[in-house]
């Protein structure tokens, strides 16, 4: 079947929201089409039918695809547990961990089942619509790659290069990209994209044409700054680096920023409430006193990033808001943060040990090596929601006893505070549903607009798709496509 593989000349110069849209564009012609990344490293992540995980990006581009979400989209996941080491994921399972001493060979052993998933994808659809990470031109990286070059190599795929001129220096950029690479590696290279153009092309045109002339690589398209991509989740949390817009609003929701933060995007339905205003605190940063709801997010080191909020202070901020009749709701490792203790007897995250938790709920937490991966349905502040869980832990005490959800199969989560001001839970994405979106901001004094999050979700992507239709070749991408097709 066509395949087509977009890289990059960098981190977050939109491969993933460009795939996104061309999986919806395509989706909206009639053919059927997957994504699939071979190699991401990411901290967000979500479940997938067969019981495994892939990164984020994969399921909103699966979204934009109109399929069900799949391991074998995203083959091999790596998500950052410290500067050096991260927790290793094939088809969806955790498999160990690599480091910087076993970083090129652990890559390099993982070919042949990131083609196995390849292959499969490709039996099931007209087109894959393939996700390279970071960029080639880290030729520092080449050796052992599966991710970017060393793939596309292996599946003989066309690759389009998209650079980012929103930051600057993108001719710099794509041609320099050109220079790096051996003869073999750039020759996969037919096309590129400029993207996040703000202005007038006109004013682009001799650089558009500059790039083609000094790379031999065909123009696919100059794509415009797009509005709606605000309304679609990031996966990289280097997007969190950049201060939000403040809007005027009655209710603050504060987020710490966690080194290791985890599924960050549960806090995207809040972003799109009137009455609320986000406000993510970085590190150095008090957590602001005035703030009506503080949100302890996911981590992937509950421990690490727990000493992180003493380091920082933020917990006798925390505790402070409490005092004075904050409310306060962790998620999955924030949730386990705000025990009495969070134990590792087996080393998951590092070195055993234990370590004090801010002890907001009465509960405790071992790590342990069974990782949770399952979508959940069920109830909690007495709204319906779905869900999924993401974690290795097992958390009881007294609070459990008050639970936070309890699914449709019986099951309870989560714990609530004798004050019912600290709520805790397992359960990700729950502020997506309308309702128990409403019944938490109604215990801060906020009505909720009561908009439908997925379907802010599924606009922005047709918008997308329509402005991808209107501003790349089209007609030129598929056809490059499916000069890999049988």
């Amino acid at each position: 079947m066509a395949g087509l593989m977009i890289q990059g000349t960098g981190s977050d110069v939109g491969k993933s929201v460009l795939v996104a849209g061309l999986c919806r564009a395509l989706a909206n012609r009639g053919l059927t089409v997957l994504p699939f990344k071979p190699q991401n490293m990411s901290n967000n992540a979500a479940v997938t039918a067969d019981g495994g995980e892939i990164g984020r990006a994969q399921a909103l581009q699966a979204l934009a695809a109109r399929a069900e979400l799949h391991t074998d989209m995203n083959p091999v996941l790596l998500k950052p547990e410290a500067d050096r080491t991260s927790q290793l994921v094939v088809h969806g399972r955790v498999r160990g961990r690599l480091g910087a001493e076993n970083f090129r060979e652990g890559r390099r052993s993982l070919m042949p089942e990131v083609l196995e998933s390849w292959r499969r994808l490709q039996a099931r659809c007209d087109m894959v619509v393939v996700e390279g990470a970071g960029s080639p031109a880290e030729i520092n990286l080449r050796d052992g790659d599966i991710a970017n070059m060393g793939f596309a190599r292996a599946a003989k795929l066309p690759v389009v290069l998209a650079g980012d001129i929103d930051r600057g220096g993108v001719i710099a950029s794509l041609v320099g990209t050109r220079a790096v690479l051996d003869l073999e590696d750039a020759a996969m290279i037919r096309g590129f994209i400029v993207n996040k153009f703000r202005g007038d092309p006109a004013l682009f045109a001799d650089g558009y044409e500059a790039i083609g002339r000094l790379t031999g690589w065909r123009g696919m398209g100059l794509v415009p700054w797009l509005p709606c991509i605000a309304s679609l989740p990031s996966e990289d949390a280097v997007v969190l680096d950049r201060p939000h817009t403040a809007r005027s609003s009655r209710r603050l929701v504060a987020c710490p920023m966690l080194p290791r933060i985890a599924n960050f995007d549960d806090l995207d339905p809040l972003r799109h409430e009137p009455d609320v205003a986000v406000t993510m605190v970085p590190p150095s940063q008090p957590i602001p006193p005035q703030a009506d709801l503080i949100v302890l997010p996911g981590s992937k080191a509950t421990m690490a990033d727990l000493a992180f909020v003493r380091e920082q202070g933020w917990d006798i901020d925390i505790l402070h808001h409490h005092r004075h009749g904050g409310a306060v709701l962790g998620i999955c490792g924030g949730y386990q943060m705000l025990g009495r203790e969070v134990c590792d007897p087996h080393g998951i995250e590092g070195a055993a040990g234990r370590m004090a938790g801010l002890g907001l709920l009465d509960v405790t937490t071992e790590l342990t090596p069974r990782k949770a991966l399952r979508r959940v349905t069920g109830t909690a502040l007495g709204a319906g929601f779905e869900g999924y869980e993401m974690h290795m832990g097992e958390t009881a005490g007294p609070d459990c006893a008050r639970p936070f959800a309890r699914t449709l199969g019986g099951e309870s989560d989560g714990a609530t505070s004798a004050d019912g001001r600290v709520l805790g839970t397992y359960c990700h994405g729950l502020l997506g549903g309308a309702a128990l979106r409403g019944a938490l901001l109604a215990r801060i004094g906020v009505r909720s607009s009561g908009h439908d999050h997925a379907a802010l979700v599924d606009r922005a992507l047709d918008q997308l798709a329509a402005a991808l239709e209107q501003h790349l070749d089209m007609d030129g991408l598929i056809a490059l496509a499916r000069e890999h097709g049988p």
